[in-house]
């Protein structure tokens, strides 16, 4: 079984969760993304968080929140993606850079939208933990 190894940034506001959508893609993502090299889980968080959300993320606030697995989005059945997802505080204002044409506030209500299967199962625990609507 191949799995694929992704960070992921975890930040919720008034009940939703942060999502992006990449350009020319119909399904939105929790930002983050793969690591280069042989960068750690902190370094990848703060690299996909600049690049795609034109952040800098403070290292000295990055937690652990949980690692999810689920078949990967638009994958080969069998190919799994394993999300190590982090929460963080940041400087500066976030929007929308290199590949992400659209940030979008989602809650659990909002399970209708396109969202990838792993996204599903952490959108289920925040929302267990009632950190989203």
């Amino acid at each position: 079984m191949k799995e694929i190894d992704k960070i992921a940034f975890i930040y919720l506001k008034d009940g939703k969760i942060l999502s992006t959508l990449s350009k020319g893609k119909d399904t939105y993502y929790i930002p983050g993304g793969k690591r280069e090299n042989n960068e750690t889980d902190e370094e990848t968080l703060i690299r996909e968080c600049k690049e795609e959300l034109s952040i800098e993320i403070k290292e000295s606030t990055i937690a652990y929140y949980g690692t999810f697995k689920a078949q990967a989005h638009g994958k080969a059945e069998g190919i799994i993606v394993k999300m190590t997802c982090y929460t963080a505080e940041f400087d500066g204002e976030l929007h929308a850079d290199s590949e992400i044409q659209e940030i979008r506030w989602l809650d659990y209500s909002n399970l209708n939208v396109k969202i990838s299967p792993v996204d599903e199962l952490i959108f289920k625990d925040l929302y267990d933990k009632n950190l989203i609507k």
